[in-house]
């Protein structure tokens, strides 16, 4: 009898890539968490539909870096439509040179991470 096939692994490019998008997931998830914790009576409905859209969306990319890491083809997008809102994001801090900076490089490795051609293979079914 032989032995089960390994499972399959994702590439290190593809890996890196959902380690960030996991990352960025939990950031958002913690900036949920902040909203809620400094909710203020003259904006409830503000304080909370953010904390909701930033809960939501952190979930979201949490379960799309673990789709990443388990070469889901579906996870793909959701990925690569974040990067580009977050490089929009680091051109507009861009007066905070540090932050602006960090967020494009994350942005950038994510995006070369999911678009090499290795991640590219491993999430289209190829070997």
């Amino acid at each position: 009898m032989s032995d089960p096939p390994p499972p399959s692994v994702a590439p290190p490019p593809l890996t890196v890539a959902a380690s960030l998008v996991a990352v960025q997931g939990m950031v958002l998830v913690v900036l949920a968490v902040a909203e809620i914790a400094d909710l203020d009576a003259g904006r409830r409905a503000m304080g909370l539909s953010t904390a909701v859209f930033f809960g939501g969306y952190g979930a979201l990319l949490l379960f799309a870096g673990w789709g990443l890491w388990r070469r889901a083809t579906w996870s793909r997008g959701p990925a690569l439509i974040t990067q580009l809102i977050w490089l929009g994001l680091a051109w507009n801090i861009r007066e905070h040179l540090v932050a602006a900076i960090a967020v494009a490089v994350v942005a950038l490795v994510v995006l070369a991470g999911v678009l090499h051609r290795d991640s590219i293979a491993a999430l289209s079914g190829e070997e």
